[in-house]
C-alpha cells in the first residue's frame, strides 16, 4: 500500500462573512434562490438547438459553442456567490420534462460550461452522472463490505446510488451541480450545512477537537484511483490558507481507510471529533426538498451535503433521478499546501479535483 501526507497542519481561527450561514438563516432567506427567467430558458433552448443542428453531441460543446448573454451574466453572479458568498445557489423553475433525454443533458452540460471545466466523476471517464437507485435498477451489483481490488477499500458509490441515506460529505471538486429531472415518491431530502459555521461552532464547544480536524486524517481513494496513484492519503478536515477556508470531508473514506494494512488507527479523540463534526453538521443544516427543474450548485470549499432514504415511485420510468456535474470554474480560491495530493493543484483559477480517468 501507498500514501501520501500533506505537510505539518495550519491552526485555523475563526471565519467569518457569508459562508458561515446557519440553516435557520438559510431557511428564512431567499436570496441564494434564483428563478430563471422565461427569456433565460428560451436563450439555452435556442443554445441547444444550434448544437443540434451542427451535429455537436452535448461532450463536445465547448462554452463558445454553447452562446449565452444575458444568462451567461447571472451565471456569472451565481459563480461570484459560490466563491466569495453563501457558496450555495438554487436556479429554479427549468421545465425538465419539455426535454428528450439528450436535450436535457446538452442544455445542462451547456450551463455547466458557462460555469467551470466538467470534471470526472470516476476512472471511467464519467462526465455526467446519474444519480439513482441502481441498486433497485440494476440489481446490487456492488458489495460495500469487501474490497474491490486488493489493497483497496470498498467503494462509496453503492450508498449515493442507491436510496439509502448518505452522511454529510464533500465531492472532490470546486463545485458540484445537480439538476433534479424527476422526485423521488416520498423522502430524500436534501441536507446542507456551512462547514465554516461547522467549524466555528466546533472551535466554540471544544477547541482541543477543533485542533484535531485541523491535523492530518488518512483517507482511502476508494478504488476510484485509475492506476498509479497512491492508495491512502491524509488531509486535514479544517484548513485555510490566505484567510480562504476549504474542508475536505467524508467519513466513509476515514473508515475505508481504516480497513487497509498500514493506517494507523484513530484515536479515540480522533473518533469524537468525527462525532462532534457530524452532530453539529446536523444541528446546523437545512432541510429541502428538489423540485423538478432545480438546478443546485454548491461550493465543496465550505459546505457539507447529505441525504436522507428515499422511496422510489412502482413505475421504473418515474424513479428519483438527479444529473450531477462536478466543476472546477476559473475564480477558485488557492489550497492549502498538500492538498494538490487529491486535487491535482493547489493553484487559484486552475482545472483541478476530480477522479483521474483511466481513458
Amino acid at each position: 500500500m501507498s500514501s501520501s501526507i500533506a505537510g505539518p497542519a495550519t491552526p485555523v481561527g475563526r471565519i467569518s462573512g457569508p459562508c458561515a450561514w446557519r440553516g435557520d438563516e438559510l431557511e428564512r432567506s431567499t436570496g441564494w434562490i434564483r428563478r430563471l427567467s422565461p427569456e433565460a430558458i428560451a436563450e439555452a433552448e435556442a443554445a441547444v438547438g444550434v448544437a443540434r443542428q451542427r451535429g455537436l453531441d452535448w461532450p463536445r460543446l465547448t462554452r463558445e459553442d454553447f452562446p449565452l448573454r444575458a444568462l451567461a451574466a447571472e451565471l456569472a453572479a451565481a459563480a461570484a456567490e459560490l466563491e466569495h458568498g453563501r457558496g450555495i445557489v438554487l436556479l429554479r423553475g427549468l421545465p425538465v420534462t419539455r426535454y428528450s433525454e439528450a436535450d436535457l443533458k446538452a442544455l445542462f452540460w451547456g450551463l455547466g460550461a458557462h460555469l467551470g471545466a466538467a470534471r470526472y466523476q470516476n476512472a471511467h471517464g464519467e462526465l455526467i452522472g446519474e444519480v439513482r437507485d441502481e441498486v433497485r435498477r440494476y440489481g446490487e451489483v456492488f458489495q460495500p463490505a469487501v474490497p474491490r481490488e486488493p489493497g483497496q477499500g470498498p467503494t462509496s458509490r453503492y450508498k449515493a446510488r442507491s436510496n439509502r441515506p448518505l452522511r454529510f460529505h464533500t465531492d472532490r471538486t470546486d463545485v458540484v451541480a445537480l439538476l433534479c429531472v424527476r422526485n423521488a415518491r416520498a423522502g430524500g431530502l436534501s441536507r446542507i450545512a456551512s462547514s465554516v459555521a461547522v467549524a466555528n461552532t466546533i472551535l466554540d464547544r471544544r477547541p482541543d477537537l477543533h485542533s484535531l480536524l485541523c491535523q492530518p486524517y488518512h483517507r482511502s481513494r476508494q478504488g476510484e484511483e485509475a492506476g498509479g496513484e497512491h492508495a491512502v492519503y491524509a488531509l486535514p478536515v479544517f484548513a485555510a490558507r490566505d484567510g480562504r477556508f476549504t474542508s475536505q470531508y467524508s467519513r466513509t473514506f476515514v473508515e475505508a481507510a481504516q480497513l487497509l494494512p498500514g493506517v494507523p488507527p484513530l484515536t479515540p479523540a480522533q473518533d469524537e471529533a468525527l462525532d462532534l463534526l457530524a452532530e453539529v453538521a446536523q444541528e446546523l443544516a437545512f432541510e429541502h426538498a428538489f423540485e423538478p427543474g432545480d438546478i443546485r450548485l454548491l461550493n465543496s470549499d465550505v459546505t457539507y451535503h447529505a441525504r436522507t432514504a428515499y422511496e422510489d415511485h412502482p413505475d421504473r420510468d418515474r424513479d428519483r433521478l438527479l444529473l450531477r456535474l462536478w466543476l472546477s470554474p476559473p475564480g477558485t480560491r488557492r489550497l492549502p499546501d498538500g492538498f494538490d495530493v487529491l486535487w491535482g493543484s493547489t493553484e487559484p483559477g486552475v482545472p483541478r479535483g476530480g477522479i483521474r480517468s483511466a481513458a
